[in-house]
């Protein structure tokens, strides 16, 4: 086995296999990393938005999503107090509909491992890496110190001139190369749902207004998963996870469409209950030649609106495409894999900003009980209820399908003001000034909310 490479890549969890493939397609040597080739289990990564899916098409992964039992999802359905407000991903001019799929994350996984594995240029190797190698004078990276599952005592020193970490959200590296730390005010607590009713097939269901979001979705033939965000703070209140099954049957269960309550009742009595926290971490500028971050281990945004899987995709291909050997003359070349890599950290705001604002404001309009956000959420509603020629563009944004901030902070101001004027126009002449003096309230939290996700995405 070979100690020096092109590239080599910690983590082969999702963002890592992307990298992995992406680069090799580049005619790069490939070293993957992945310290358990185990199938994972867990609760995260289970929703790729359209896309994500047409990334992963691009990138020759595509098929990765055939035989692991995944749904599509078409669209949304959201419920908020008793009224519902259907909306999906539009199609263009002679285009078929864009759809996103659900699946189990662990399946979905081992489908792109697999598929990795077989490529000429990449070598997937299970093993935990204890350090990552600096260059003694000028403290470049220059490769890692890793262990192998089969042989922990022997330690190998490999080399590389780009080493990517994907490690992600737990990343044990990060805090070397960036100052900012996640963090986490909720955590999403899962149950699977077993033959769960569902009321319209191939579609994501959100509730909202009712206390903090939650989410439904299928992920096989049979399961269904349903998200339910509690604040840590509810949480501490509630004293273990007894008192989440509690709070679930008392609190989440009526407010649910009633075809799906009998499963989710059942799998709140005795199913399998399992929790992951909502975490928030901006992208950091990366200073230290011979390092990329991508995926979780670089930038996280709640996992309300399903975006993660679909950035770190395209934040591949993008750092891929931007080290080509057509745009560089070698990897080795220090200052121009610097420079790009900092041109990466910029034009990467195009499509993940869009989906990172979009997900915490998304989140922060539904979790608050301040008044005037609770007028925006009902103009909301409203606004998706008027059909695909309002809601065509913010659920392609969503979906990852329309990469432009600015047109995000375009429909964001008209949802607000349109429902500015819902609430004007519903209070009657006696109750004018003091809706118009409630507006300015909705304006006010509507631009409290976007203004610091702005500015933490901007920053560094």
């Amino acid at each position: 086995m070979t100690s020096e490479y092109d590239v080599i890549v910690i983590g082969a969890g999702i963002a890592g296999c992307a990298a992995a493939k992406a680069f090799a397609h580049k005619g790069y040597q490939v070293l993957v990393i992945e310290r358990s080739l185990t199938e994972p289990d867990r609760i995260v990564g289970e929703l790729l938005q359209p896309g994500g899916v047409a990334a992963l098409q691009r990138l020759g992964l595509g098929e990765c999503l055939e035989g692991i039992d995944a749904s599509p999802v078409k669209g949304y359905h959201i419920y908020w107090h008793g009224e519902e407000a259907p909306f999906w991903f539009c199609a263009a001019p002679n285009e078929p509909q864009p759809t996103g799929r659900t699946f189990h994350h662990g399946r979905f996984v081992s489908k792109l491992r697999h598929k990795i594995a077989a490529e000429g240029n990449i070598t997937l190797m299970e093993g935990t890496v204890r350090e990552i190698l600096r260059d003694d004078v000028s403290r470049h990276v220059v490769g890692v110190q890793v262990t192998l599952k089969e042989d922990m005592l022997l330690h190998l020193r490999l080399h590389a001139h780009l080493t990517i970490l994907a490690d992600g959200p737990s990343s044990n590296f990060r805090s070397q190369f960036i100052d900012q730390q996640p963090s986490a005010k909720s955590r999403f607590w899962g149950l699977e749902l077993i033959d769960a009713n569902l009321p319209h097939y191939g579609y994501a269901y959100g509730v909202i207004g009712s206390g903090p979001p939650l989410l439904m979705y299928q992920i096989s033939e049979k399961e269904t998963r349903i998200l339910i965000d509690i604040l840590d703070s509810d949480y501490r209140q509630m004293g273990d996870a007894q008192g989440v099954r509690e709070y679930i049957i008392s609190r989440v269960l009526p407010t649910l469409p009633p075809s799906v309550q009998p499963s989710v009742l059942e799998a709140a009595k005795s199913g399998r209950l399992r929790c992951m926290p909502n975490s928030w971490l901006s992208s950091a500028a990366i200073h230290t030649p011979g390092i990329a971050i991508l995926g979780d281990a670089s930038n996280m945004r709640h996992p309300l609106t399903g975006g993660g899987m679909t950035v770190a995709i395209k934040d591949a291909i993008l750092l891929a495409e931007l080290l080509a050997p057509n745009r560089i003359t070698s990897l080795s070349d220090r200052s121009h894999v610097a420079k790009a890599i900092r041109v990466f950290h910029w034009q990467r705001k195009w499509h993940a900003s869009t989906i990172n604002i979009l997900a915490q404001t998304l989140y922060l309009l539904f979790v608050a009980e301040d008044p005037g956000l609770q007028i925006m959420q009902a103009g909301f509603v409203k606004y998706i209820q008027k059909g695909p020629r309002h809601f065509g563009e913010p659920v392609g944004i969503m979906g990852g399908l329309v990469e432009n901030p600015l047109r995000l902070f375009y429909q964001f101001f008209c949802i607000a003001f349109y429902s500015i004027g819902l609430h004007v126009h519903g209070s009657g002449v006696l109750g004018l000034p003091f809706a118009l003096l409630e507006s300015c309230k909705v304006f006010w939290s509507a631009v409290a909310i976007l203004m610091p996700c702005i500015r933490d995405e901007l920053k560094g």
